[in-house]
This record gives C-alpha cells, sequence and structure tokens, in this order.
C-alpha cells in the first residue's frame, strides 16, 4: 500500500492536504527515514505516525430518498458478488470534503446491513460503468481481475481539436506526486512514474473536436485525461487539464461537465470471463447528436 493512501485509512477525518503536508514536512517516517507519499509499504515496515488532530465524526444522516432512487435505478446487473452501476455523471461514488453522500453510502444506508466496497473508482463527473463487491472475498477476487494484464476497460471520450495521430498507444507513465496551486495533480514523470497504457482510437472528427474509444490497460488516476492532453488534446471541459477558457465555451454549448463515458469493463472473475456495460449518458447522447449537425 502506499504510504498516503495508509494515513489517509489510519486519518480518516483528516483533510488529505494535511496528510501531504506532514509526509512532506517529514513528521512521517518510515524505517526512521523520510519518505514520498507514493512510497511502498511492505510487511514489518516501522511507521512512525506523528500526533494528528481528527476531527469528531458525526451522523451524516440519512440520504435524501430522491438521491437513492437515482443510485438504485442506475443499477444495471445485480448478482450475490457484484452490483453493476452505470453511474450517472455528478454523482461521486464516494463522500468527501463537503459532500455528505456518495454512491456508497447511499447504497449502505438504503441497504442497512450488506457489505458494499467499490471495486474502482470514477471521478464525480465521468459516467458509466462501475462495479461494487457484496462481500470480502469478491472485492478480492475482483480487484485481482482488474489488476490482471487481461483486464481492459473501454471508455467514450470527446477530445479538443481535429485528432490527426490515427490509432495510437499512449506509454506514458504517471506520476501523482506534483503539486500545483496546492491541489496535486498526475503528470507524465517518465523517471518515477508508473506504466500506463491507454490506446486511443479516433470514431469521429469535427470541426473542432473528435470522439475517441479509449481502451486503458492500467488503472491509473486520471489516466485517460492526462494521457489526452499529453497528445495535445485534453478532454473536452477538462478544467484540471485542459484550458478553463474551453470549459467555459463547452458549458455554453450546452456540456456541463468533461467528456468521459466509462463504457465497459472486460476482467476474469473465478475463471470466468466477465464482461459489463454502461450505455452512454443521455447528456452525452445529446452532445454527440448536436455535433453530428453542426
Amino acid at each position: 500500500m502506499r504510504l498516503d493512501n495508509f494515513l489517509l485509512r489510519e486519518f480518516k477525518n483528516v483533510p488529505k492536504s494535511r496528510i501531504y503536508k506532514i509526509i512532506r514536512s517529514g513528521e512521517v517516517r518510515v524505517n526512521k527515514g523520510r519518505a514520498k507519499p507514493s512510497t511502498r509499504l511492505i510487511e514489518a515496515d516501522e511507521v512512525r505516525l506523528p500526533p494528528v488532530r481528527m476531527a469528531p465524526t458525526s451522523d451524516p444522516g440519512r440520504p435524501p430518498d430522491a438521491l437513492i432512487d437515482k443510485v438504485e435505478r442506475a443499477i444495471v446487473t445485480e448478482t450475490a458478488d457484484y452490483l453493476v452501476f452505470a453511474k450517472p455523471p455528478g454523482l461521486a461514488v464516494h463522500a468527501g470534503t463537503g459532500l455528505r453522500f456518495g454512491l456508497i453510502e447511499v447504497l449502505r444506508a438504503a441497504r442497512p446491513g450488506e457489505y458494499f466496497e467499490l471495486v474502482h473508482r470514477l471521478d464525480r463527473q465521468t459516467s458509466g460503468c462501475l462495479l461494487v463487491a457484496r462481500s470480502r472475498s469478491a472485492l478480492d477476487d475482483l480487484r485481482a481481475g482488474l489488476n490482471d494484464a487481461a483486464a481492459c476497460k473501454r471508455y467514450v471520450a470527446l477530445v479538443e481539436g481535429q485528432w490527426s495521430h490515427g490509432r495510437i498507444e499512449v506509454d506514458a507513465p504517471l506520476s501523482r506526486d506534483t503539486e500545483r496551486s496546492g491541489e496535486r495533480v498526475v503528470t507524465v514523470d517518465p523517471v518515477a512514474g508508473r506504466a500506463s497504457l491507454s490506446i486511443f482510437d479516433p470514431v469521429a472528427v469535427y470541426t473542432d473536436a473528435s470522439r475517441m474509444d479509449v481502451e486503458i490497460r492500467t488503472g491509473r488516476t486520471h489516466q485517460i485525461r492526462v494521457h489526452a492532453a499529453h497528445c495535445g488534446h485534453p478532454v473536452a471541459a477538462d478544467d484540471k487539464y485542459g484550458p478553463n477558457a474551453r470549459a467555459s465555451v463547452w458549458r455554453e454549448r450546452g456540456l456541463s461537465r468533461m467528456a468521459l463515458h466509462a463504457a465497459a469493463v472486460n476482467l476474469d472473475f473465478r475463471g470466468q470471463r466477465l464482461g459489463f456495460e454502461a450505455p452512454l449518458a443521455e447528456d452525452l447522447v445529446a452532445l454527440f447528436k448536436r455535433l453530428d449537425h453542426d
């Protein structure tokens, strides 16, 4: 486990910014030495934790019925081992700063006493296929399947500009250890980054944008967004890795969120090859229709 993820687990109610600050300042020691957020902890490592004041936990209460209904209606497949969601855009997968409920909290509140855990995550703005495990053993097996080289995730994306690279593989290692304007961002880092592979395939080219099918063989944070920007074609309306001015243009054209959709997930699970799909979100269906007629 990465050191930052370990600390986030240990200090559940401490802001992320505070976690990264105590790592950078050297207050956290691993085997008596300074460490980076990306340092990998192994069994028998000695981790010194500084005293950190944590905010008292409070009961967030019950999610609104409309939100519970929204989550339940997003289920596309349900088995004894897992749930598959077509996550709508704007719905976070878990609670966070200033957000009382994410999909997983809503699900646990709607079905008390049952086990639910996220197998993987999607950005709040990203719509599409999301897996939730219904037991610890299923969680371990599904995550193992996703981490296997045979696993594949397919996305639909709209990127800025007219794509001219054809079908290409983007093999650009990614690092999460960069800070920009007080915010953690992912960057291409050939030296210290982790292996990251995305395959971009143009489907349609418009006046100022291109529709892409994207397959990822690794599941790094913000992988498609960073790789698309690395190619000179950031995801449309992505104000983190693309120009803010363009995000404003897309909002004026009716796109209120980043144009990225998790269309399908394929993985091996307990000796079977499983494939899950999520239909294209309605706002992107409408957007592509408008672009087709422009």
